[in-house]
């Protein structure tokens, strides 16, 4: 069975509020987990810490990260994301407002499945959300996930 869950990696609580409200206005996410920091990633994606007790065979449809983020960057979580067998095909989308171009190129080197650069515009941001609700989670296809 598909995956209707986003990890959302977002520290600014007005883009996570934002991001929330489309997605459920659209009515593409029926489950959206939202984590703080890149700790907080890696713990919910591997069922560490306070996501210990997390079914870790549940992955979510796609990670939508942000670059610039307390304890763990989001270049780190996806270096960590890539290295594992059980996270390395799970679709990451860089989801920041970070205009330098190194990030850009070291989000592709290290693997993520899109970059797209948070637009300052309301309208901008929320049609952004949309398509990209819509693409991961109805359009985009994953292969079954690897075996044990």
């Amino acid at each position: 069975m598909k995956s209707t869950t986003i990890l959302l990696v977002e520290d600014t609580a007005d883009d996570e509020h934002l991001v929330k409200r489309v997605l459920t206005k659209s009515n593409l996410v029926y489950n959206l987990s939202v984590v703080r920091d890149g700790a907080e990633a890696l713990d919910y994606l591997f069922g560490t810490g306070v996501y210990a007790q997390r079914d870790t065979s549940q992955m979510p449809a796609v990670v939508f990260l942000d670059l610039k983020m307390p304890k763990v960057s989001g270049l780190e979580v996806l270096r960590r994301i890539r290295a594992d067998a059980r996270t390395q095909r799970l679709p990451v989308v860089i989801f920041s407002s970070s205009q330098e171009e190194q990030d850009l190129i070291q989000s592709y080197n290290l693997g993520t499945n899109s970059y797209v650069r948070k637009p300052v515009d309301f309208t901008e941001f929320t049609d952004a959300i949309q398509q990209m609700g819509s693409y991961w989670l109805l359009l985009n296809e994953l292969p079954l996930p690897k075996q044990k």
